[in-house]
């Protein structure tokens, strides 16, 4: 196993460090996690794939599912991602772990009356936002008990319908100051992603807002508003989509992703998606002016500038 790389990061909001373990894969270092009842909350896309690899790699002894709607709660055991479904409180007292993966907005509100319920369960959260969660909870008297982690996966799809196999493998999930976390449910929760094939990170929940800012979040936002834009003018042409091509879809394609989910994304890294704005929004007027300039030079740049991704993206 390689030894955890410290990989130096900073935010806005405070300095922080990032911790990369470049342990992927089903190796666990300590062996393979104990086999646990696990609660679901929330059966849709991310909670729904997540069960299929959980009792695929065997680290559920049962699966259990919460989810307030209750044709989704029909539909995940009818597809077989839980065992059965049942209300929070009873889930939360047959569950040895319980899993949160709702919208933002939702788990500020719900996390902090589930470790008042708990004994000596593992929470867990799969959400896109970090920093105001675990202000939330941060003098609980049983905070040990939670683990605040984001596996970075997702597809524009919403509902339980929507689970997709080996959704995790060779992905990356953050888990965020896990010096908060009790030793032994880091060891678990950190178990539980590698046996399921993904790389894990450490980071401050500050700089996790601020780069998912960068990375994720300003794509969608890009994405939205381009459809919008489309839309638009097909207003006046209704041929546009006629014309549109794989590069448009693969562009556009997050503009189907559900507000219900990211319009609390957004509103909670308000600041980190306001800067990333300011900046993107810069660099638009910088083509913009290139074009109407008729600067040649200056828009090649702009695009020999972006193409230095390659670097990161191959």
């Amino acid at each position: 196993m390689k030894e955890v790389q410290k990989i130096a990061g900073s935010s806005k909001s405070g300095g922080s460090a990032l911790v990369a373990s470049h342990t992927g894969g089903s190796r666990t270092g300590a062996g393979t996690p104990e086999r646990k009842k696990i609660a679901i909350i929330g059966v849709g896309l991310i909670g729904g794939s997540l069960a299929i690899q959980l009792h695929e790699k065997k680290l559920s002894s049962k699966l259990i599912g919460v989810d307030s709607s209750p044709e989704h709660a029909q539909k995940a055991v009818e597809l077989e991602l839980v065992d059965e479904t049942l209300s929070l409180d009873d889930a939360i007292e047959q569950s040895e772990v319980i899993i949160l993966a709702i919208p933002v907005d939702k788990l500020v509100d719900l996390l902090p009356s589930i470790m008042d319920k708990i004994d000596q369960q593992i929470v867990i959260d799969l959400g896109s936002t970090k920093h105001q969660l675990i202000e939330a909870i941060k003098d609980h008297p049983k905070r040990g008990r939670y683990v605040a982690t984001h596996p970075m996966w997702g597809t524009e799809y919403s509902g339980p319908q929507a689970a997709v196999r080996g959704a995790y493998e060779n992905k990356a999930v953050i888990i965020c100051n896990a010096e908060e976390s009790d030793a032994d449910a880091l060891e678990w929760v950190k178990g539980m992603y590698k046996k399921i094939g993904m790389h894990l990170l450490e980071m401050e929940a500050k700089a996790h807002d601020l780069h998912a800012a960068y990375v994720s979040h300003i794509s969608h936002i890009t994405s939205f508003a381009l459809a919008n834009t489309v839309l638009q003018k097909e207003k006046e042409d209704n041929a546009i989509f006629e014309l549109a091509s794989a590069g448009f879809e693969s562009t556009v394609r997050l503009a189907k992703s559900n507000p219900a989910m990211w319009v609390p994304i957004f509103m909670q890294n308000k600041v980190n998606v306001l800067d990333v704005l300011t900046e993107h929004i810069a660099q638009l007027t910088k083509f913009k002016e290139s074009i109407e300039k008729g600067d040649n030079n200056l828009l090649q740049g702009l695009i020999e500038n972006a193409n230095k991704i390659r670097r990161i993206i191959k």
